[in-house]
């Protein structure tokens, strides 16, 4: 007797409906028919089914903090740094944990089940990083949160911050994080990246830094952390986040490094929404983008995934940590609308983001665990084009959030029509 049995699903990348069957929390098969007697069964249809969403880059101890203490007034990251920094002496662990929960109840709703959070480690008393170990232990039966050890104001900058960035991971912390050119001089950035790659080398750990997040471009420290991925040997251990100095820097450099990176495996990171908020900020006109070089960067062979990185908080005063809306704004800014290259961009918010997390027991295939997210959507570009409706949400084979059906009843006259904004309106 199976658990659920799931008809006619529309994988990605897939022609024709399948049905999925589910038995202890895990798939048990998945083929083109499959008639078997189970305790519940789902027809969805023909809708999209996609394995759970993963946002790779969030900063889940500053969210839902938006006017704590004031407004970010001109738009910028360093005026959102600033006014983090007056934040902090003012948090206290029950306001962190209860706007993290708050938050990660809409991340479930949203499909989004798979999350790597940054935790600023430059408070003496690490109150976020404890408060956030505690949500992710009470958590982790709805979702996989992966925490990482970030020196918001540089390791090197700080005084005491390679001593704080190593009792966090001792206290559990999984990633070494980095921020390279916030430290006080280029060479500062490059020893600081030595240095972490160094501790995170010597304890098994993974990398994510804030790499170039800057309009700067001779901000190039991911070439010296490409290096240092190469060097070690840490391969797919390592993340590249942001990259916006990318946008503005010379062809002929980029032409050099992009291969190095592809080589190196270093992987990267591109936050659509925040970035686009955030960057060009010194411009006139023309207005620089400010997203790295995601179509060049996949090209190249680098494996490339999408974060949400913020939802109202110093830096962006919007968002409900739907992944579909990140990869939406990525299809627009990146200039990314081809049929293979939608495709391309819900990997970015599924698959490749789990790539970039090393997750295990991922997707949606026999053995592995029963999470996935059932679209009201029928195909890759419909999703991104509606941010639908997350019908079901899965975790270890069962159901733990649902919406209904959007649709809407335009009257017109005496003719009433009922209207889903699908393509199966047109047929």
């Amino acid at each position: 007797m199976l658990d659920y049995l799931i008809k006619n699903a529309l994988l990605p990348g897939k022609a024709h409906p399948i049905d999925i069957a589910i038995r202890n929390g895990r798939f048990v098969e998945i083929e083109k028919t499959i008639n078997a007697p189970a305790e519940q069964e789902l027809d969805v249809q023909g809708c999209l089914v996609t394995p759970p969403f993963v946002d790779s880059h969030f900063h889940m101890d500053a969210t839902l903090s938006l006017g704590l203490p004031r407004y970010n007034h001109s738009g910028t990251l360093l005026e959102g740094i600033q006014i983090w920094n007056e934040l902090k002496p003012k948090l206290t662990g029950e306001a962190i944990k209860q706007r993290a929960l708050q938050l990660l109840n809409w991340s479930i709703a949203k499909g989004t089940l798979a999350i790597r959070s940054h935790v600023d480690v430059t408070d003496p008393s690490l109150l976020a990083v404890d408060v956030l170990l505690e949500v992710q232990k009470e958590m982790k039966e709805w979702v996989d949160i992966q925490l990482v050890a970030f020196p918001q104001d540089g390791v090197l900058s700080t005084p005491g911050s390679k001593d704080l960035l190593i009792r966090a991971l001792d206290k559990g912390v999984e990633v070494v994080g980095g921020i390279p050119h916030f430290e006080q001089t280029m060479q500062a950035g490059t020893e600081s990246i030595g240095w972490l790659c160094s501790l995170a080398e010597s304890r098994g750990l993974l990398i994510d830094m804030h790499c170039d997040e800057s309009d700067d471009p001779l901000s190039r420290h991911v070439e010296h952390l490409t290096f240092e991925t190469r060097r070690m040997g840490l391969g797919g251990r390592v993340a590249a986040s942001h990259l916006t100095s990318m946008h503005s820097m010379d062809n002929y450099y980029v032409s050099k490094l992009l291969p190095l990176m592809a080589e190196s495996g270093i992987q990267a990171i591109c936050n659509p929404l925040i970035n686009i908020h955030l960057q060009g900020r010194h411009d006139t006109y023309p207005k620089r983008r400010g997203l790295t070089r995601v179509p060049e960067l996949l090209a190249a062979g680098v494996n490339v995934a999408f974060g949400h990185d913020c939802v109202m908080d110093p830096w962006y005063p919007m968002g409900s940590h739907d992944m579909l809306e990140v990869a939406h704004m990525g299809a627009h800014c990146l200039q990314m609308m081809g049929t293979a290259q939608a495709a391309m961009l819900l990997e970015m918010v599924t698959t490749r983001g789990a790539e970039v997390l090393n997750l295990e027991n991922y997707g949606i295939e026999v053995g592995k665990q029963a999470d996935f997210v059932v679209l009201q959507a029928a195909d890759p570009m419909e999703a991104l084009r509606l941010k639908p409706a997350k019908l079901y949400v899965f975790r270890k084979g069962r159901i733990i959030a649902s919406t209904p059906e959007v649709h809407s009843t335009v009257h017109l006259g005496e003719t009433v029509a009922d209207v889903t904004f699908q393509q199966a309106d047109l047929k």
